[in-house]
């Protein structure tokens, strides 16, 4: 089995694509940029699983000046110790939405049972200007598998957030992997969304 790294592809008109090739390696998972530039850097969130980059199942991010080469891995979000519901790992789901208060982060979190691993989908805010400062973090997650086709199939009591849309109508489009068996669809108010991670405290 060959390493995973993360690749780049580029477009101007979601045609035609112009592959880069593997910009972060090896084993790094969970990757998304910024929409927009801070400083005239490109931003990567990303895991790395190496026991050189962070190989705790943290969120950590990366600059570059040209999308190829990339400064070493700094701290965003760790998993929170204790018998929390994102103890055991988290990550990057869809990349981050940006808003007046900061960078909204959509991100997945497992804990450990005695009956196996349990996903579910979690908040958190990140400053606008200095990502790596995180603002609000939701204690509670938003969406956990309850459905029959969430909590049974290939891999069972799992939700993972892939793609996301914000609509002009305010609404949140999430899609996720249920089970890794099926791709379903939430919807939420970005508001409400904002409401409760502005009111939740930073960690």
């Amino acid at each position: 089995m060959g390493l995973r790294g993360r690749a780049l592809a580029t477009t101007t008109d979601f045609r035609s694509v112009e592959r880069h090739g593997i910009v972060r390696q090896p084993e790094d998972k969970n990757a998304a940029l910024l929409l927009y530039r801070i400083d005239g850097r490109w931003i990567l969130l990303h895991r790395p699983k190496t026991q050189f980059g962070g190989g705790h199942g943290e969120i950590l991010l990366s600059r570059s000046d040209d999308l190829v080469n990339w400064s070493a891995p700094e701290q965003v979000l760790q998993p929170r110790a204790g018998a929390w519901w994102d103890s055991l790992r988290i990550g990057l789901g869809p990349p981050p939405i940006r808003t007046e208060h900061g960078w909204l982060l959509v991100y997945h979190g497992v804990k450990e049972t005695v009956a196996g691993e349990i996903y579910r989908v979690g908040l958190a805010l990140v400053d606008l200007e200095e990502p790596t400062r995180v603002l609000r973090r939701l204690p509670a997650w938003v969406l956990a598998p309850l459905a029959a086709y969430e909590r049974n199939g290939d891999v069972p009591n799992v939700v993972f957030p892939c793609g996301l849309l914000e609509g002009p109508d305010g609404m949140i489009r999430l899609y996720y992997g249920a089970a890794d068996s099926s791709i379903c669809l939430a919807t939420a108010r970005i508001d409400d969304l904002l409401n409760a991670v502005l009111a939740a405290s930073a960690d």
